[in-house]
This record gives C-alpha cells, structure tokens and sequence, in this order.
C-alpha cells in the first residue's frame, strides 16, 4: 500500500495550483489545517469509522464540523464540499493531515518563506530572536517566519531546526557526544 505522503502529494499539489490561481493560498491553508485537526480528533475518527455513514454523509461531518472552525470556511464552498467528497469517496480523509502540511510547504516555496524554530533551554528575547531571525533570513536567502520554545532538558545552548536542516547548539548534545568519546 502506498504511503500517506505519496497519497497526498496529487491532492495537495492541485488544491496549491487552484488556490494560488485564485489568490486563496492563506484562506485553504487555513481550511485544510482546520480540515486536518477534524479528522485527528479521536471522536471524529470514531463517527468517521461508523460503518452506518456512506461516503457522502462523512463528506458533510467533515464539512459541517470544520465549517464551524474559524478559518475552515472554504471547505464549505462548492469547492470544499467536492474536495472532501471525492477524499471520503476514495478513503482518503484521513490523509488530511498530511495534505495540509505538503500544502503548506508548497506555499512556504511559493512565498519563499523557510519555517524556523529555535527550542532554547531558557527563554529568547525579543532582541535576540530578532537578530538571529536576521542573519537565518540573509544565510537561507528567504524570509523566516520563526517560532520560538523552551526545553529546559537542553541544559543551555539552541536547537534550530529549518525544514529539514537542524543546528544543534546544545549543551546536552555536547556531553552526549563527549560521553561517546570517553566510551569508544
């Protein structure tokens, strides 16, 4: 069986092509992350296993609770509607998730921004997380929209980790790999 990202790929690909064609990129990406959070939700997914549901009534579950979510508007629409139609249709609606994150990162390179976060073991400042949002702006060469955290098991130093890149600054790190060193 095929896996959930090459399931989602085509899906996600072409709700891109007709957002982006209509200047919808933020209100579907906004939509399908509502879209995703519906289906994770353990009672959804035991009224959407309800053997008793055809194709057409999970289509509306799906419809009518992310309706109700601020941002979901767009899967109310003729669009939206047939969009989760043809997902119940062919027992994708699970694979929301994951449509809405290869959405995502296709409308990140179309903007040409990267996703950065930055787990620190103590909190950032303002002025810091500026001038390191700065300097990851000029080395990525695209615009950074960046997320901080705190993990106080990282004993000091960051993490920074952009798409699939990641800086381990650590001081936990660094005595891992100094513990390996005494050991070998």
């Amino acid at each position: 069986m095929a896996d959930s990202n090459t399931i989602a790929r085509p899906y996600a690909k072409a709700l891109f092509d007709l957002a982006n064609g209509e200047g919808k990129l933020p209100g579907w990406s906004a939509a399908l992350g509502a879209a995703a959070a519906v289906v994770s939700d353990d009672n959804a997914k035991r009224a959407l296993a309800n053997p008793a549901l055809d194709d057409e009534q999970r289509a509306e579950l799906v419809a009518a609770v992310v309706g109700a979510i601020k941002g979901g508007e767009l899967l109310g629409t003729a669009q939206g509607k047939n969009l989760l139609k043809l997902l119940a249709e062919n027992d994708r609606l699970t694979t929301l998730p994951e449509i809405a994150a290869q959405f995502d990162a296709l409308k990140a390179e179309a903007e040409n921004k990267v996703k950065v976060t930055i787990t620190s073991a103590t909190t950032v400042d303002d002025k810091l997380a500026g001038e390191i949002k700065k300097a990851l702006e000029k080395k990525l060469g695209s615009a950074v929209e960046l997320t901080l955290a705190v993990d106080a098991s990282l004993i000091g130093g960051a993490v920074i980790q952009a798409d699939d890149r990641v800086i381990d600054g650590s001081v936990r790190t660094r005595l891992q790999r100094l513990t390996e060193a005494l050991i070998a």
